[in-house]
């Protein structure tokens, strides 16, 4: 097992959910945050997850709706005091930043380029060097939070997010820093439901995972952060505390098969889990739940499924949560995460939204409502374009 990485603190908004006290109420009444693509100048027959919250958010110089995301979850509940006591517990430089990111700023440089002055010049509103960059999300979350310690981005697609899990633990146990804080954000653009159209991925009707009649993806925008610590360094009185949740195991792995196309036996997938157990020292039969990555694409379903299918057999409970959110990219990876380590705060195991008849070939127990279950140990995927694949292990330990 790795050391004792506590989660302390975290946030996450969707399509379906602002925040983390309305994450249960949504996954409890199985409410979907997907519509109908409504994205300005977009055509594509397709449903989205769109959170409509961010909208009119205006961050002068930083603008850019990946970071107006960031901004609006770091915004919510109690994140920004739970920072802040870490920062007063440890030292701002101190504490990392590492966040992943598929699509960046993406959105802004599209507006940008709309509006090239006839020379061929950005228009003064948009010279915006430290938005029109891959490290923007890092760059962003930095100086909201007032952190100095190192930060990063990473962006490896979809895993993009998950990763940011790994990274931290090695960043704690070489004693880098003393804490990190974590976070993925992705949100829609023309250049995203497009290049994903043009992939002939996307589904004209509500994504439906591991269905027979699974048509393709649905996109979505998210943003999810968390506060990482090694727990040997807490005092008992530490204030954030409350739940015992600890990152017990990551393994990452990188097939590199095809650019767009998962392995067709999964190696990547596999050794990835087969990492994770092994590093949490855990057979497959402990874990309780497994956040499935099930876009409802045809190959990563049907690859995913059998894989999990060989290495848990047919008793461990596990489903896709993309019939809430949509596939959020380069936020899939955290966001998942988080709904995982919900189910062990919870107790309620989602169920795989949209599923109506599952495919015949996949031996999968995926609920078609919530199961009530009192889980100790949790697992999450995320699987990204290129073979970049990602799979944590969350517990729940003994007060």
């Amino acid at each position: 097992m790795i050391m004792d990485i506590r989660l302390l603190d975290y946030q996450s908004t969707t399509a379906a959910w602002q925040n983390r006290d309305a994450l249960r109420p949504a996954i409890d009444s199985q409410s979907s945050g997907l519509r109908r693509n409504d994205l300005p100048g977009s055509d594509v027959d397709t449903w989205i997850g769109r959170v409509a919250q961010v909208d009119g958010l205006d961050l002068g110089p930083w603008q850019c709706r990946n970071n107006a995301l960031a901004d609006y979850c770091l915004r919510q509940g109690q994140f920004l005091a739970s920072v802040e006591t870490l920062k007063q517990y440890f030292d701002a430089a101190r504490i990392g930043i590492i966040v992943g990111s598929s699509t960046s700023a993406i959105d802004r440089t599209e507006t940008a380029y709309q509006q090239l002055t006839d020379d061929g010049e950005l228009a003064p509103e948009f010279q915006q060097p430290e938005v029109h960059n891959p490290h923007a999300l890092g760059l962003y979350v930095a100086h909201t939070l007032g952190i100095t310690g190192p930060s990063m981005t990473i962006n490896t697609a979809c895993s993009s997010s998950a990763k940011v899990f790994a990274s931290a633990a090695r960043w704690l146990a070489a004693g880098v820093v003393d804490a990190v804080v974590v976070g993925g954000t992705d949100a829609l653009g023309l250049s995203v439901v497009h290049g994903f159209n043009a992939l002939q991925l996307v589904s004209p009707a509500p994504c439906q995972p591991f269905d027979q009649n699974r048509t393709g993806i649905n996109i979505g925008e998210a943003a999810g952060f968390a506060l990482l610590a090694n727990a040997e360094q807490l005092s008992a009185e530490f204030p954030l505390s409350r739940h015992r949740i600890t990152l017990s195991g990551y393994g990452e792995s990188s097939d590199a098969h095809h650019m767009s196309h998962p392995h067709p036996e999964g190696t990547g997938a596999r050794l990835a889990m087969q990492q994770a157990l092994s590093q949490a020292k855990l057979q497959p039969a402990q874990i309780d739940y497994v956040n499935l990555h099930g876009t409802a694409s045809q190959a990563n379903d049907a690859i995913e499924g059998d894989v999990i299918s060989v290495l848990f057999g047919e008793n461990t409970l596990c489903s896709s949560t993309k019939g809430w959110t949509g596939h959020t990219l380069g936020a899939a990876g955290i966001t998942e995460a988080l709904i995982a380590v919900d189910t062990l705060i919870s107790g309620i195991v989602p169920a795989n939204l949209n599923l109506q008849q599952q495919d015949p070939r996949l031996t999968l127990p995926l609920p078609r409502n919530n199961v009530t279950k009192l889980c100790q140990h949790v697992m999450s995927n995320s699987f990204g374009f290129g073979g970049n694949n990602c799979s944590l292990i969350f517990s729940a330990t003994a007060s």
